[in-house]
């Protein structure tokens, strides 16, 4: 059996190259092997998200498994054939629920059906926001033909976690997409907390909203208090248009009780996409059977890994160029008979 070998220390290193090359070898039916998986981490090896992601595809495909256990830093995965599946998954604690459904979503190009009740943390550091996918994400998907859709059951804040969330993901045909400027100054605030008071989050929301008008935005403000076993808040700003997909989110700091907000990255971002944004573009993007273009202020580790992985799974192209106030990047896709 020939496997195509991943570097897990290339790029950024961590578990975006675990979550491109088990989703896409789930796809393209590519048997693969991890080696070194975040050697270079604090505490290396797989983590609970990441062992859950391994195990939903491995129900999904009927793959054989090898290594998928916590602080392991090697992984072999083989794939078998998608079936349409009905899951209930814990991560247990806080687990990033966003990060998991990275894995899963795009799946949907195999033409089955998937129906996931998962439980864990709907927002958490060093990871998207559950409103980050279900808004930013999922515009852009859309656009690209995969159809999901989120049901927010409850709120799962660090470090007890006990989110849920229903995600459903139906049969697509995934297509290019081409994200270059930003003309809308109209832009959504969205603010989600628990057991934290009210006027310290309508004080922080206001102080936010007064900072993008007096960037000549037109801001459209939403605040929503939900039940969650810890206090946390979450807060998220997107904005689209034809031509543009941009989001950024942030998770309250309860030791300064503010969002930590690079308010400037999204306020000075004329260009297509986030950059956060843009690294999950890749992987449908190397899918489909035509050319993928977006803009972004910058190139960031994981858009770098997700384009190396891809790559040398799919045998997608792609190149970068630079431009005045950024980056163009382009995918030339290279559709997989066997998802067809």
């Amino acid at each position: 059996m020939d496997f195509i070998k991943i570097d897990g220390e290339f790029g950024e290193g961590g578990g975006q190259i675990i979550r491109t090359a088990i989703t896409l070898s789930c796809i393209t039916k590519q048997p693969i092997i991890i080696e070194n998986i975040r050697k270079n981490r604090k505490i290396p090896g797989l983590k609970a998200q990441h062992i859950t992601a391994i195990k939903i595809l491995q129900k999904i495909c009927d793959a054989k498994v090898e290594g998928a256990k916590m602080g392991s830093t090697n992984l072999k995965f083989i794939p078998g054939d998608v079936k349409s599946c009905n899951l209930i998954e814990d991560i247990g604690t806080a687990g990033s629920i966003s990060l998991v459904l990275q894995v899963l979503i795009p799946v949907a190009v195999c033409q089955k059906k998937l129906n996931l009740i998962i439980k864990g943390g709907t927002d958490t550091l060093w990871s998207p926001t559950i409103d980050y996918t279900q808004y930013v994400l999922r515009e852009a998907y859309s656009r690209m033909g995969i159809n999901f859709s989120i049901k927010l059951i409850k709120r799962g804040y660090y470090p007890k976690g006990g989110g849920e969330v229903n995600l459903d993901i139906l049969p697509s045909n995934v297509k290019s997409i081409s994200l270059n400027q930003r003309k809308t100054k109209n832009i959504k605030l969205i603010c989600s907390f628990s057991n934290l008071p009210n006027e310290l989050i309508k004080k922080l929301v206001e102080e936010i909203r007064k900072k993008l008008t007096e960037k000549k935005f037109i801001v459209e403000t939403q605040i929503n208090e939900e039940n969650a076993i810890d206090s946390g808040a979450s807060l998220l700003i997107f904005s689209d248009d034809e031509e543009s997909i941009i989001g950024i989110d942030s998770i309250f700091d309860k030791k300064t009780e503010r969002f930590n907000l690079d308010l400037e990255s999204f306020t000075e971002n004329n260009l297509g996409v986030d950059e956060r944004l843009a690294d999950m573009l890749v992987l449908p993007a190397s899918l489909t059977n035509e050319m993928t273009i977006f803009r972004v202020n910058n190139i960031s580790k994981h858009l770098e890994t997700n384009l190396f992985v891809t790559s040398k799974i799919t045998g997608c192209k792609y190149g970068i160029g630079k431009l005045s106030d950024g980056f163009e990047v382009r995918i030339e896709g290279v559709s997989n008979t066997s998802i067809k």
